[in-house]
């Protein structure tokens, strides 16, 4: 089973997740789906939400295609990292 680990900085819990209510429909249309969110419990504005995805190549282009996009309109654009995991 393969999923995704995001990596917030500078936000609010609950900005990630109205956010994440926000997309949680068109991430399910993509095969993604949210399992968890957490805060640091050191840093309350470091949050990391982890998805279980369908087809992790599918998700990493499609993360990737969209984050530039963002990028290419917004450049300081606050994007959470994102890392890639598959099952050993």
């Amino acid at each position: 089973m393969a999923h995704v680990l995001a990596r917030l900085t500078g936000a609010t819990l609950e900005d990630v997740k109205q956010q994440l209510a926000a997309d949680a429909a068109s991430h399910a249309e993509q095969g993604m789906h949210l399992e968890h969110v957490w805060t640091n419990d050191d840093d309350p504005s470091d949050i990391l939400f982890l998805l279980r995805v369908d087809d992790l190549s599918h998700c990493k282009q499609l993360i990737s295609r969209v984050h530039a996009e963002i990028h290419r309109d917004d450049p300081g654009a606050k994007l959470p990292h994102m890392t890639f995991l598959t099952e050993a």
